[in-house]
């Protein structure tokens, strides 16, 4: 079966048994969100820190401590996602299969939206997406735009790019301008060195893609960016999704479609 037409459920039961893939293009129409999960001590900070930056922060959902659901994530949120990051000290310090051993009592989830949300509603207008045609992770980057700090929370902005024909880039940002909950219209449109990106053929998380002639790189905000704040902030416990391996959730697509 296409990935493509699979359902949440049935993708989670994939990852629960051993498949690693980055998620875009996996089951159509129905929403992916980033994972972050934080000591409960930390919660309201992050709350806050997704409510000051919420271009990149679009909180889709929480969990009570030490829960691995949530109301959107019927799953196990240690295990039901294809690849995980554990961060001590603000460190990263092992990429993970799993999280049964490592989740703890008092982790708070956040489930955090997610751009690829947008990409279907994309190419039905006749934007490409060339990490989808390439078959790969997109790439996410660390920029220098400081996002508004929120206790001991303060990184900086990561966005994901994703390069647009020139024509089409008024289309693109009309299109995911109706998505605000899952990032919306992109914070930036062209020139990557004015945003901290040196190059674009080495993202800091993702994979590179192919800009061809007569595109230009368009970057939104991406929910990578709390994972940026706990390694700047120097968090002592977290985990993460590995970039670009989502949880899947029971919301669909057009949920967060406001126009």
């Amino acid at each position: 079966m296409d990935v493509a037409d699979l359902s949440p459920a049935q993708a989670r039961e994939r990852f629960r048994a051993g498949q690693r893939a980055p998620t875009a293009g996996w089951c159509r129409g129905w929403t992916q969100a980033n994972l972050i999960a934080v000591p409960k001590a930390l919660r309201y900070e992050l709350l806050l820190f997704a409510h000051h930056n919420p271009q990149a922060c679009p909180v889709l959902d929480v969990g009570e401590p030490g829960a691995w659901a949530t109301r959107l994530f019927p799953g196990d949120l240690r295990t039901d996602l294809p690849g995980y990051r554990l961060y001590r000290d603000g460190v990263p310090v092992a990429d993970l299969d799993d999280v049964v051993a490592e989740w703890r009592a008092d982790l708070v989830p956040f489930l955090i939206g997610c751009s690829f949300t947008f990409e279907r509603a994309l190419l039905a207008e006749g934007v490409p997406v060339r990490h989808l045609e390439m078959g790969t992770n997109v790439p996410m980057y660390l920029t220098n735009v400081p996002c508004r700090a929120a206790g001991r929370l303060s990184g900086p902005l990561v966005v994901s790019m994703r390069p647009v024909p020139r024509d089409l880039v008024p289309v693109a940002v009309e299109v995911t301008g109706r998505y605000p909950m899952v990032h919306g219209s992109p914070v930036h449109t062209g020139d990557p060195a004015a945003i901290g990106i040196r190059d674009l053929g080495e993202p800091d998380f993702g994979d590179p893609v192919e800009v061809r002639t007569g595109e230009v790189p368009l970057f939104w905000a991406c929910g990578v960016t709390p994972q940026a704040a706990i390694m700047a902030s120097g968090v002592e416990y977290a985990i993460g999704h590995l970039p670009g391996h989502m949880a899947i959730t029971d919301a669909r697509d057009e949920d967060y479609r406001v126009a």
